[in-house]
């Protein structure tokens, strides 16, 4: 699966770093205002989304691939 996100907070979005050990491909380097930034899941996921405020430190985004599976 593949989930675009659209960094419209005007602020840089640092990626967490569990986002990449957990399974998805991105790139890892900060993501601009105004910029987009594909992450690729594994097939059969779905995104699980948090993102942090930090306040002066700034945001930061984890992508994690999450199944139905029980």
């Amino acid at each position: 699966m593949k989930l675009v996100y659209f960094n419209d907070t005007g602020r840089l979005v640092k990626i967490h770093p569990a986002t990449l050990s957990h399974g998805c491909v991105a790139k890892k380097e900060p993501i601009k205002p105004l910029e987009e930034r594909d992450f690729i899941l594994p097939e059969g996921t779905f995104p699980w989304i948090v993102m942090w405020d930090y306040g002066e430190f700034g945001l930061s985004i984890l992508v994690s691939p999450m199944t139905d599976k029980k």
